[in-house]
Order: C-alpha cells, then sequence, then structure tokens
C-alpha cells in the first residue's frame, strides 16, 4: 500500500479534483440553496461505500463529492442568508491546500517559525486594529469562537485568582461569578461549564430596546452577586449578537468593568470585522478598553473554518493560563525570547491557521476587506429597504447586514413564520431563518457572501411576499 500513490495518480486525482471544485465555484448559485432532508437515504449511501480494501480512487472521489452537494445546505450560495456561513474566499481555499501538503507542527516555535511570526504578526495587527498597543498586546490562534470564549474565561480565572494554576476552584472562596447579555452567545455557558464553573455561574442579564445588554440591570446584579457571597470573574460584551446583530454598548460596559476591578472580554466573533471598514468601525467604540476580544476570521472575513483569534492586553496571562514545562518537546529554541504556542493555549499540536488570514491579505489587502465589507453592509441595508416597502416590519436595529422582521399584522401567529419558512426551504431557492425577537418569532436574514447582488435580495424578497399572499389566502 502506497500513501503517497504514485505521481500519475496523484496527478489525475487532482486534475479531476480541481475540475469539479473550480465547476461548483463557478456555478454555486445553480445549486438548491437546501437539499431534501431524507435520514434513511443519506445514511444508506454512507453505508453503501467500502471502505475494506480501497484502490478505486475515482470511485471514492465520486461519492464524496455526490455527499457534499446532494446532501447539504450549500452555505456558499449568494442566497443563503442564514448563519455566519460565509463563501470562502480563494486565498483562504488554497492555504488550506498549502497548509496540509506541508503540514507544519505549530506547537514548538523551532518547528515552524515562520509559522508561528506569520500568526505573530497577524494578531499584533488586529490588537493594533481593535486599539491595542504593540507592547501590550498578546493573542493565539483557535479552532473557532467556542475555543476562544473557553481562553477567556480560563484567563479570567487565571487573573483573579493567582494560585488557580495551581489549586483550581477548590482554592476560591467564592463561586466566580460570568455576566454576560441574554442575547450572548452560548458558547458562554459551555466554557462555563467546561471550565468547571457550571451553568449557575452565569448570569444573564436582560436587554433594552435595542436588545444590547442594559447597564443599569448589570450594576444591579454586580451589586446582588456580593450581597449573595458569590465572586464577579467577568463580564462578557457582544459585538454582534448571532440573533440580532446587537453591538453592547462596550464603552458603557467597560466603565462598569473597571469600577468593579474584574475582567471584561469583548465576544467579536461576528461583528468585529467592522473594525475593517470605514463606514462600521466606530460600531466598536469601547473595544479597546477590553482585556481580551473574541474574532472569528472564518466569519466575516470569508476564510474556510474555523479560523478564529483570541487577543488580550495582558502580555502575561497566556503563559499563566497554559505555561507547562515537558521533556520531551523541543529545546533548541529555549534560550531565544520566543513563546512556544503549546504553551500559550488550550491546543497542544495544531496546524497553520493563521495562513487563511495571512494569504488572504496578502491577496486582497485591508483595502480589500473595507470595500467587501462596507458592500455587505450597504446589501443590509437595502435588504431592510427593500423589505420595509412591501410591508414587512423591521424588528431590529444594528448597521450590522442582520435583518429580523415580519408582518406587524401576523407576527404573533405561530404558524406564520413557521408555514413560510417551510415553504422557502422546499423551493430550495433562499435560506433564512427564524429568531425570536421581543416574544414574536421573526424571519432572521444575514448577507453572509461577498457575492450576494441586489438581485439575490429582490428575489428572497419576491419570494417571501409570495409566500405570504398565500398565506393569507
Amino acid at each position: 500500500m502506497q500513501f503517497d500513490l504514485k505521481k500519475s495518480d496523484r496527478k489525475a486525482t487532482l486534475d479531476a479534483i480541481l475540475e469539479r471544485l473550480e465547476g461548483y465555484y463557478d456555478d454555486t448559485a445553480k445549486f438548491p440553496v437546501s437539499p431534501d432532508i431524507d435520514v434513511k437515504e443519506i445514511k444508506a449511501f454512507i453505508n453503501e461505500q467500502s471502505l475494506q480494501s480501497g484502490g478505486n480512487y475515482a470511485a471514492a472521489i465520486e461519492s464524496v463529492f455526490k455527499g457534499l452537494e446532494e446532501y447539504a445546505v450549500h452555505t456558499p450560495h449568494p442566497k443563503y442568508f442564514g448563519l455566519f456561513n460565509p463563501r470562502p474566499n480563494f486565498a483562504g481555499i488554497i492555504s488550506e491546500l498549502i497548509a496540509a501538503y506541508y503540514n507544519p507542527q505549530l506547537a514548538a516555535w523551532s518547528h515552524a517559525p515562520f509559522a508561528v511570526e506569520v500568526e505573530t504578526k497577524i494578531i499584533k495587527e488586529f490588537a493594533n486594529l481593535f486599539g491595542y498597543s504593540n507592547d501590550k498586546s498578546d493573542g493565539v490562534f483557535c479552532s473557532g469562537g467556542n475555543e476562544a470564549n473557553q481562553t477567556a474565561v480560563l484567563c479570567a480565572l487565571n487573573h483573579k485568582y493567582p494560585d488557580f494554576a495551581r489549586n483550581g476552584l477548590l482554592g476560591t472562596k467564592k463561586r466566580p461569578i460570568i455576566f454576560c447579555s441574554k442575547e450572548a452567545h452560548h458558547s458562554v455557558h459551555k466554557a462555563a461549564k467546561t471550565a468547571g464553573l457550571g451553568y449557575n455561574s452565569v448570569i444573564p442579564i436582560p436587554v433594552d430596546e435595542d436588545l444590547k445588554l442594559d447597564a443599569a440591570e448589570l450594576s444591579i446584579a454586580l451589586d446582588n452577586c456580593r450581597k449573595n457571597n458569590t465572586d464577579p470573574l467577568m463580564i462578557i460584551g457582544t459585538a454582534g449578537t448571532t440573533g440580532t446583530g446587537a453591538i453592547d454598548d462596550l464603552e458603557g460596559i467597560s466603565k462598569i468593568a473597571k469600577n468593579h476591578n474584574i475582567w471584561f472580554h469583548v465576544d467579536a466573533a461576528y461583528g468585529g470585522a467592522a473594525i475593517l471598514s470605514h463606514t462600521l468601525k466606530n460600531q466598536l467604540k469601547g473595544i479597546e478598553y477590553s482585556n481580551s476580544i473574541t474574532f472569528d476570521a472564518h466569519k466575516w472575513m470569508s476564510v474556510p473554518m474555523g479560523t478564529s483569534i483570541f487577543i488580550t492586553s495582558d502580555t502575561d496571562i497566556l503563559g499563566r493560563t497554559f505555561s507547562i514545562s515537558t521533556q520531551y518537546m523541543p529545546k533548541d529554541a529555549e534560550k531565544l525570547e520566543i513563546k512556544d504556542p503549546f504553551s500559550h493555549s488550550i491546543q497542544w499540536s495544531r496546524r497553520f491557521i493563521g495562513l487563511k488570514v495571512y494569504l488572504s491579505l496578502l491577496f486582497y489587502g485591508w483595502d480589500g476587506y473595507d470595500d467587501i465589507i462596507s458592500h455587505q453592509a450597504h446589501m443590509g441595508e437595502l435588504l431592510r429597504k427593500k423589505l420595509s416597502q412591501n410591508g414587512w416590519t423591521i424588528m431590529n436595529n444594528t448597521a450590522l447586514p442582520v435583518i429580523c422582521f415580519t408582518d406587524e399584522k401576523h407576527g404573533k401567529d405561530e404558524n406564520f413564520t413557521k408555514t413560510i419558512l417551510e415553504k422557502i426551504y422546499q423551493s430550495q431557492k433562499s435560506w433564512i431563518s427564524i429568531y425570536p425577537v421581543k416574544n414574536i418569532n421573526t424571519f432572521r436574514a444575514c448577507i453572509t457572501n461577498y457575492n450576494t447582488a441586489e438581485n439575490d435580495l429582490d428575489e428572497l424578497v419576491s419570494e417571501l411576499n409570495n409566500e405570504r399572499k398565500k398565506y393569507l389566502k
């Protein structure tokens, strides 16, 4: 068995794969956005593929293409208006191929100095964009926003309790408490659970009329925390909530956190990319006062999953949280002023995640991202306008291209959104979701694709109008 294959077989396989991939990349819009879901059919298709002997490369590749094309929501489609799953840019795609071929091991600096230093440069660039100073910033690439948010919780614990790395939660006298908006991502709860704090350590704060964390309610919760003999650990502000795209008052929250001397983390997994747009960056005012930031490049920067960054203004905290001494890790760079990634993050062995961002910036530059993100924000404004002109009511207020809407006359009719959404899915022309806003189930459309154009918006509005008309008959 030759794992390498013959050179001729490799070339033939790559040629066939590239032709198929290029066809998909060029003609994504021709695919139905969503598939017909038949669990038995999908399982049967997978089970009929033999895993015993191998050898038929063409058939193996064909089965994978068939599975991905027929049994998946096509998130790269220009009429996918769903979650933050954008069409990946070409530089990000080829970065995955390059990283897989060279397969650098980023656990130790000495094994992959170029790759580690590239990631360090990118982290510093983002730290500067977010308002951190060069000499007071640090960070690490993560597998996703969940890992980045968990890193934030662990850093807050090690910051609050100097002996936490040795004694853990057994060394704390009071229950540590995390405060976040009710609209915050559930990775906060997962981080609390996996850090050993438990769900009850997370206090969700009510939101105001604009669906932002209510600062007055936060202050009350902090006072109650001390009265209840618990210990405020951190406040998490959200820059671009998953449901409505709301950006919390980061400046106001930072002042509260400073007054109470607790860690302030900003989950900017989605909305953080607003910093790259000259029209949107002011929306993140106050993020520069945070102790740490989560940012997902695989969202609005349109690189393949998963590409997340954890950034902090505390240059020592990652080392204090994750540093560990081993006998078997390489020592050939121990006299240099470097940091081994394995002692700087949750991950140990890991791939060259940052290449997707680095090569994308080499291809398109910060200016290119300014254009693309500003364009998507403009498409969001256009969609709001078109929906309003057609009698739909916009239920959220954000500068980000996340639009929650309903027909005010039928908003409280639970079957209204459910029935229309089912019809939209059955048509396989568009993909949107449902999200509750102020106790009303609304349609949620998000511009996630840099190729989404005005005609795509017109088609979506037309589909919604037609289904509404049918529902009312």
